[in-house]
């Protein structure tokens, strides 16, 4: 049975939010009383994943976003804000994958994507949400790292140096923010059933009983685990966890 949180009058901003760990996390939000942003580049999966949680009597708010505009980052936070008169939470979640490929053949395009969503987005994102929060004097932002951010892996350099990435800024804005009453974490999923690494599946990018084997728990995660992580990391539970990196893997990083 998963913990129960109230997280009544308080707003939640939750990126990469139409399908995957981002739409399982805003809907975790949303039933534990947060009203909720959600944001992601593809239009029409935002939409259905706000009717949804709309139907449902939640309020939500839709906004398109490609994180790595900052611009459009800054006016998805602003929007939040003016809508539901705060900012509390938030999970910095929008994230792409790569094909594997060789670290001396790949391609400053295919580099510079990749970093532009995984790793400049985050930063853009958390900077935006710190400049509403740190008004307030309170607050916590979750960033998406990866088991990636942990240990390296051939064929991944690029996307791993992102998730690498995504921990020092967490860490270093952690310390930064800590004294002024927000607190900031990361989750560090393994591999996890959602329709990214579906899609990587079928597109012969990565082997699913291979997958399933290197865990020890020996199965994918589900996007369910990781929100729950996340609702924890914002909760108040986790009230003096600050700058961690919480690996969410079923021990594959214990190995």
């Amino acid at each position: 049975m998963n913990p129960t949180y109230d997280f009544a009058g308080q707003v939640a901003f939750v990126t990469g939010a139409g399908s995957g760990m981002g739409l399982a996390t805003a809907r975790a939000f949303a039933r534990s009383g947060a009203a909720v942003a959600l944001t992601d580049v593809d239009e029409a999966a935002l939409d259905t994943a706000a009717e949804h949680l709309a139907a449902d009597g939640h309020r939500v708010l839709a906004l398109t976003c490609d994180v790595s505009d900052e611009e459009q980052v800054a006016a998805a936070v602003d929007r939040t804000v003016e809508t539901f008169g705060r900012l509390d939470m938030a999970y910095n979640n929008a994230g792409i994958q790569i094909p594997p490929v060789d670290a001396a053949e790949e391609g400053a395009e295919q580099f510079d994507r990749v970093h532009g969503v995984n790793l400049r987005g985050v930063w853009a994102c958390m900077k935006h949400e710190l400049r509403h929060m740190r008004a307030r004097g309170s607050g916590a932002i979750v960033n998406c790292s990866s088991l990636g951010g942990l240990v390296g892996l051939p064929g991944r350099a690029s996307y791993h140096a992102t998730k690498h990435g995504v921990i020092g800024l967490t860490g270093s804005a952690a310390l930064e923010y800590a004294p002024r009453g927000i607190r900031i974490n990361a989750v560090c999923p393994g591999t996890i059933d959602t329709p990214m690494v579906s899609d990587m599946i079928a597109k012969g990018e990565l082997d699913r009983a291979e997958a399933e084997a290197n865990q020890p728990i020996n199965r994918l995660g589900t996007a369910e685990e990781i929100a729950q992580a996340v609702l924890w990391l914002c909760s108040p539970g986790a009230a003096f966890v600050v700058g961690v990196a919480l690996p969410v893997d079923g021990g594959y990083v214990a190995q």
